[in-house]
């Protein structure tokens, strides 16, 4: 005859089941945060590439392929025109509305490009709108958005067309 109680033998069989069971939970457990830590990766890693990355599909710039400059009508390739509050983008030389742009979004626009608007490969057009009764103020605006557009091509690996202003 057995001593243990009905309680102790429910309690009992509780202790060998979750000593059975308890390693299958533990192991089925790291499955899942292992399976959801991949999948998460996986997301990551299929995100839409940065404007750098695009921009590097456009061919390296060919100064041979450039048109005699007489002023900007011949130019193919996205032309920017830097101004004290913004930056106008025109892609090609057919182009008849400006797309206005913050300096820092220069990129971004220029990587969403058709390949069609880089006969030239990776190279920009680009015209400060300096004038000479610009204020003190207006001329060093100028010179920010001049020199943060410049930086962010050059890091871009895109040549710059100097236009001078007339």
């Amino acid at each position: 005859m057995s001593s243990l109680t009905g309680v102790e033998k429910v309690q009992g069989l509780r202790r060998k089941l979750f000593r059975k069971y308890s390693l299958r939970l533990a192991v089925g457990f790291m499955l899942v945060v292992g399976f959801s830590s991949v999948a998460c990766s996986r997301q990551k890693a299929q995100a839409a590439p940065d404007a750098m990355t695009l921009l590097q599909d456009v061919a390296p710039a060919d100064p041979a392929k450039y048109p005699a400059m007489q002023g900007n009508k011949h130019w193919g390739n996205p032309y920017l025109v830097v101004r004290t509050d913004k930056v106008g983008m025109l892609s090609g030389a057919d182009a008849i509305e400006e797309q206005l742009l913050k300096p820092e979004e220069v990129l971004d626009a220029l990587a969403h490009l058709p390949p069609s608007a880089w006969p030239y490969g990776r190279a920009v057009a680009v015209l400060v709108d300096a004038k000479p009764t610009s204020s003190e103020e207006e001329k060093t605006a100028l010179r920010r958005n001049r020199g943060i557009v410049a930086g962010e091509l050059q890091t871009a690996h895109i040549a710059i067309h100097w236009i001078p202003s007339s």
